[in-house]
């Protein structure tokens, strides 16, 4: 444990902080004290992230002075990663600072196991994820983490080494909501010291008297942030004294640009969207740059990870030349990109199903229809063809399959293998269940995924078109058959 040790940062700017963070959490106060109270407390609730160490040790105590003066009911969150053998030391140190200033504390303990993107991608998604969960449960409408004017200067240049454009070089906000992270779309999570020097922060410290802890990861140079701290940011203070705020205000011109970029992507999709697809004919009329613009913005609509310039460009290159009877696919990680009518499409990852299996496929065992009877049940599943067929009661004087009639049928339920016809009503022709489909304009990808039902060789139901008529009744009681897709969760007449 290290108490203010560290060399003083510019003369007297420590005594600004109180200042820059009462300033900073103003505006977002004012909606909070406006609101009726917190039902835990009495008070509007605002919570610190303690970690245990100098930044959000200096946050607590600023945060608590701020709270008595304003009577607001403060929390301090701790999250246990155990990652660290001295972590449950900390945890004890956030919780005796807490009990020393009077104010509630609560901790999580999260396990953490090493994803695609690493341990500290994975720890960083479980630390949010459980100080969202902490201030659902205390009722705390306002998350303070003690992210400074060092920190933004680390993540706008690892930005700009990775190769960002101005989404990632505008670093980070001062204050946002950050659904899918803490898990809560009402939740405000701010950074009231990102004006201040962590120098400040180590003056202020030592003026205060206040501890602090040390994570010995911080010294790991494996880790890129720890690498730019302790190699190149020194470098650059020599060099470029006050570097920080420079950089700082290179960001905010980038997050000028990207909110600009923002409202024309917005403009754009707005003009080319057509329920959930976008119309590739506006798209061509766009410069190249225009476009990947607006299909960031689309995908960020769509809560999809932004893809690479790279990706976007073969994507772009595939679904936009592709000739207009083409069925192209581009695949990302959360969905598959596809083109239909000179339509864009963003389709969910589709799980496989064994009644889709190719019998031309070396090894695999040709698949048959599904046989089963109907005895009466309102819904029967059919896992291999991923759904459940329901067998509604006809409304009103709608014809549907006699239930006697049905009952009595050897029933199957399978994909259509091709050259099945259906007819839809007694004033139009049979057709082919292809013709169909394109006269409906379902896609081919969905086509694939649609059962049909049948007794004997005799075609019931076709799930996305319809029944055939030439087995309906309007006497008795009647059944109208409906299938329901597990992957879209959605009804298909």
């Amino acid at each position: 444990m290290t108490q203010g040790s560290h060399p003083a940062g510019r003369g007297g700017s420590a005594a600004s902080l109180p200042t820059i963070f009462a300033d900073a959490l103003a505006p977002l106060l004012a909606p909070l004290l406006a609101a009726p109270c917190s039902a835990h407390s009495g008070a509007p609730a605002i919570a610190v992230a303690l970690s245990g160490g100098l930044d959000s040790m200096v946050l607590l105590h600023l945060a608590h002075a701020h709270a008595r003066e304003r009577g607001l009911a403060l929390h301090a969150f701790h999250v246990h990663h155990g990652l660290s053998p001295n972590a449950d030391a900390w945890r004890d140190h956030c919780a005796s600072a807490c009990a020393a200033l009077g104010v509630p504390f609560d901790a999580r303990e999260v396990v953490v196991a090493k994803g695609k993107s690493g341990v500290e991608a994975a720890a960083r998604k479980l630390r949010y994820a459980a100080l969202g969960a902490m201030c659902r449960i205390h009722g705390a409408g306002l998350l303070l983490t003690a992210h400074h004017l060092d920190d933004q200067a680390e993540t706008v240049l690892l930005q700009l080494l990775r190769g960002s454009g101005p989404a990632g070089l505008s670093g980070m906000d001062g204050a946002n909501r950050a659904a899918t992270l803490l898990g809560d779309g009402d939740l405000v999570m701010a950074r009231p010291l990102l004006a201040a020097a962590r120098a400040d922060l180590e003056t202020f410290a030592a003026e205060q008297g206040i501890a602090w802890i040390e994570d010995e990861s911080n010294s790991d140079p494996r880790y890129a942030r720890n690498a730019l701290r302790h190699t190149v940011m020194p470098a650059l203070a020599a060099a470029f004294p006050g570097f920080q705020e420079r950089i700082a205000r290179s960001s905010r011109h980038a997050q000028a640009a990207q909110r600009l970029l923002d409202e024309l992507a917005a403009q754009d999709l707005a003009a080319c969207l057509e329920g959930d697809a976008v119309d590739i004919g506006y798209l061509r009329g766009l410069s190249l740059e225009r476009v990947n613009n607006l299909l960031r913005h689309w995908f960020s609509l769509r809560r999809l990870a932004m893809p690479s310039a790279a990706w976007l460009e073969q994507m772009v290159a595939q679904l936009l030349s592709a000739r207009g009877d083409a069925q192209p696919l581009v695949s990302h990680p959360a969905c598959d990109v596809r083109r239909h009518r000179d339509r864009l499409y963003l389709v969910p990852k589709l799980p496989e199903l064994a009644g889709l299996r190719d019998p031309d496929d070396e090894g695999v065992i040709e698949q048959h229809a599904q046989a089963f009877r109907w005895q009466g049940e309102a819904s029967l599943p059919f896992p291999d063809y991923g759904g459940i067929l329901h067998f509604d009661a006809a409304v009103a004087d709608a014809p549907g399959f006699d239930a006697a009639w049905l009952r009595a049928q050897p029933l199957t339920i399978d994909f259509r293998k091709g050259g099945e016809r259906l007819k839809l009503a007694p004033n139009r022709p049979s057709r082919s269940l292809k013709a169909h489909f394109q006269a409906g304009s379902v896609p081919v990808w969905e086509r694939a995924r649609l059962p049909i039902v049948a007794a004997g060789k005799e075609l019931l139901y076709a799930a996305g078109l319809g029944m055939d008529c030439r087995h309906l009744g309007a006497t008795g009681e009647r059944l109208s058959l409906r299938w329901q897709s597990d992957a879209k969760s959605v009804d298909t007449e």
